[in-house]
């Protein structure tokens, strides 16, 4: 995957329609290892040096770490994880609203940088009437890419 070009990122209004459309009905472990196990056959198909996580209510459901994928990957994985967990909104949504206020996320949100990324890869699982249970999360490409890759997985899982 190349990077996109700069007018392909998607703004913050693009990203908050994201987050209301993919909505769940209902997450089970089953559901899980579904969207986990497409995520890493979108992944292979891209040959994407990537690791995948899936977590509910602070279980892990489902891990995955493609060739090329290394330890960083995890710790940056736990650290959009918890932007997603703490603010119910995607990491890059999250590093989107700091930019778009002509600052960035590191200088602003008051939060350690070693525990909390503000960087794409990281999107809320939610469920309808119910509201955010988890994330799922990408970690090994530019952070636009680690978001489209999870947002693609998330449509075709909900059929959208």
């Amino acid at each position: 995957m190349s990077p996109a070009p700069e007018a392909a990122v998607p703004t913050v209004e693009e990203l908050e329609a994201q987050e209301r459309r993919l909505v769940f009905r209902r997450f089970t472990n089953d559901d899980a290892w579904a969207l986990g196990s497409l995520l890493v056959e979108l992944a292979r198909e891209r040959r994407a040096p990537v690791a995948v996580d899936i977590h509910r209510a602070g279980q892990q459901l489902f891990h995955a770490a493609l060739p090329g994928s290394t330890p960083d990957n995890d710790a940056w994985i736990a650290r959009k994880r918890r932007v997603v967990e703490r603010y119910g909104s995607a990491s890059y949504l999250v590093g989107s609203r700091f930019r778009a206020k002509g600052t960035t996320f590191e200088e602003s949100s008051r939060l350690d940088a070693d525990t909390y990324a503000a960087h794409g890869g990281s999107f809320p699982v939610t469920v309808a009437d119910v509201g955010v249970v988890g994330a799922v999360t990408v970690s090994g490409l530019p952070q636009v890419e680690d978001h489209r890759l999870v947002v693609e997985a998330l449509e075709r899982f909900l059929g959208e």
